[in-house]
């Protein structure tokens, strides 16, 4: 009988069951996400992280290496998954759910080598691409990573392209190829982030004065990035749990980590302007 009791007492209480494990989908996205080199670990998203676990200690969490096609595929299966830098678009709420804003990010455009700048002048307006004309034009070729999105606007834009005006690329290392191939020739414009090119032209050997970058008219100056979960009843509870979180955790350590990544003269205007966002967001 006293065996027994020993095994009782050794035996975990009723209520102790196991954690949920969630696992994080984690992209190398510098300036989000660095897997390798000098600055590895130190992106937004890195430094996000462990605010993120330590705020939800009644799960087990796994960190998840994928690339982009994966990490998509495991957001629609029937999985506990979670991806914290993802863009919202109306196609992708069919099947994720997303969190409120997590950070904000200057918006996308279009970076072109300055030794090539004269061919932009004819789709110039104050300053910012006229893209539609761009794209009508069909006379020359932007290099855009296959399956990203760069937000609702400039998705409907990017749709409506001349056959043969776009340059997808696929690779794990698009961004790199896609900078290679227009210092090349192979294409005039590369769209994407400007402190994300910036850290990829330097891994390329590309000097910031060789590039220049141009937002596009009409699009926002910011995008906000979101944390989105696998759309299962896990996933809907976790972002419930998440955007609480988001409401509570201080912006300022993210923010300032996002705009060391900035140029100078953008610098103090999006800290400005992200703090303003988000204070906005914690009274609604």
């Amino acid at each position: 009988m006293a065996f027994v009791g020993i095994l009782v007492a050794l035996a975990p209480p009723a209520w102790a069951h196991p954690k949920d494990n969630l696992v994080w989908l984690l992209r190398d996205l510098p300036p989000m996400t660095i897997f390798e080199g000098p600055k590895k670990g130190q992106g937004v998203v890195d430094q996000l992280m462990p605010q993120l676990i330590a705020g939800m200690p009644q799960y087990e969490h796994t960190l998840m290496r994928v690339n982009r096609a994966r990490g998509m595929q495991m957001l629609h299966e029937e999985s506990f998954t979670c991806d914290p830098s993802l863009m919202w678009t109306k196609e992708r709420e069919q099947w994720i759910a997303f969190s409120i804003p997590a950070f904000r990010a200057v918006g996308n455009g279009l970076v072109i080598r300055k030794v090539d700048e004269s061919v932009l002048e004819p789709f110039l307006v104050n300053g910012e691409v006229d893209l539609t004309a761009l794209l009508n034009n069909g006379s020359q070729k932007i290099g855009v990573i296959a399956e990203r999105s760069y937000g609702p606007y400039l998705d409907s834009l990017l749709q409506q392209a001349a056959p043969g005006v776009l340059t997808p690329h696929y690779g794990n290392d698009a961004l790199g190829s896609l900078l290679q191939m227009q210092r090349l020739g192979r294409l005039q414009w590369v769209m994407g982030y400007w402190p994300e090119i910036r850290y990829q032209a330097s891994r390329e050997h590309i000097a910031d004065a060789e590039l220049a970058f141009y937002p596009v008219k009409g699009a926002d100056k910011y995008i906000s990035t979101y944390i989105g979960c696998s759309n299962t009843p896990q996933g809907r509870q976790a972002i419930r749990e998440i955007n609480q979180l988001l409401r509570t955790l201080p912006h300022e350590r993210t923010d300032h980590a996002y705009a060391d990544w900035l140029d100078p003269q953008r610098r103090n205007d999006y800290l400005e302007d992200t703090k303003d966002f988000f204070e906005h967001q914690a009274d609604q």
